[in-house]
């Protein structure tokens, strides 16, 4: 696809390694004010809806309609594109499982009301040992001697990613960690966090939430007590640079202003959109 390969992003494979040199950060402090209204709403409706889920459909439809050219992976110093918007959501689930994902398909083209409902779905089945494959792979890797690991790690990653093999006993492939990842720190209290990108995740960003906080800010020359959610992304610079984080930033800040839009299913976007529901 060579409207991915632009020159930039040829020169920036050959010059960085899989994410360890190329991480870049951005933090952005959103105004969630009437995001928090819209789910206080819905929770008064019954409707169990959360920042997080929140998050997860504004960032999928930003990536989607506005900043298409993030969805893509390096392989064999070529970018990939990928077909769909998938996201991958960290989940606390405690018990000897500590943390699993939650895999959204088409998160794009669906409701935020959808994705909580399947969020919750995936959590409840990960209690109950019924863990999707990618997230299992974690008891695999414990089970093979120490000095196994690394080198059995890095075959799977060559065959899956670099090389475009599914395996699907372990369900891995070059898609198993989705478009990008959407991770939740404020829960534990902390408002900023620079996390890593895993390098058989191919993910170009990773972007955390904190802690939502009223505070007092200026607007139209008055002080006013908003509620502000921050926001820290890693980025693959690989793949993405200033003006593809200023777009997602600009399309993050809209999204959050028109919440009721994300328990829409967008149909007049799906119809422009490169990825479509697939």
């Amino acid at each position: 696809m060579d409207r991915f390969n632009t020159p930039w992003r040829v020169t920036a494979a050959a010059i960085y390694t899989t994410p360890t040199d190329s991480r870049v950060y951005g933090t952005l402090d959103i105004d969630v004010t009437e995001a928090k209204r819209f789910l206080d709403g819905k929770r008064e409706e019954g409707v169990k809806l959360t920042m997080v889920h929140l998050t997860t459909a504004v960032l999928a439809r930003a990536m989607a309609f506005d900043v298409p050219e993030m969805n893509c992976f390096i392989r064999r110093g070529a970018v990939v594109g990928r077909e769909r918007v998938d996201v991958m959501v960290p989940v606390q689930v405690g018990g000897e499982t500590g943390v699993t994902a939650a895999i959204i398909r088409n998160a794009h083209a669906r409701t935020v009301t959808d994705i909580a409902e399947e969020i919750r779905d995936k959590a409840a089945r990960s209690r109950s040992g019924d863990e999707i494959k990618a997230a299992r792979n974690k008891y695999v890797l414990n089970r093979i001697p120490w000095p196994l690991r690394r080198p059995v790690f890095l075959l799977l990653k060559w065959l899956t990613v670099d090389m475009g093999i599914e395996i699907r006993a372990l369900g891995l492939s070059a898609h198993s960690f989705g478009s990008f990842v959407v991770s939740d720190i404020g829960s534990f209290g902390l408002n900023t966090g620079m996390t890593a990108l895993m390098p058989a995740a191919k993910v170009p960003c990773v972007v955390v939430l904190g802690k939502m906080e009223e505070k007092a800010v200026v607007r139209r020359g008055e002080i006013e007590i908003r509620t502000i959610l921050p926001l820290t992304g890693t980025f693959d610079h690989r793949i993405v640079d200033g003006m593809q984080i200023g777009k997602l930033a600009r399309s993050i800040k809209r999204n959050f202003r028109k919440p009721e839009w994300l328990d829409a299913v967008p149909e007049e976007e799906l119809a422009d959109c490169p990825f479509g529901v697939r």
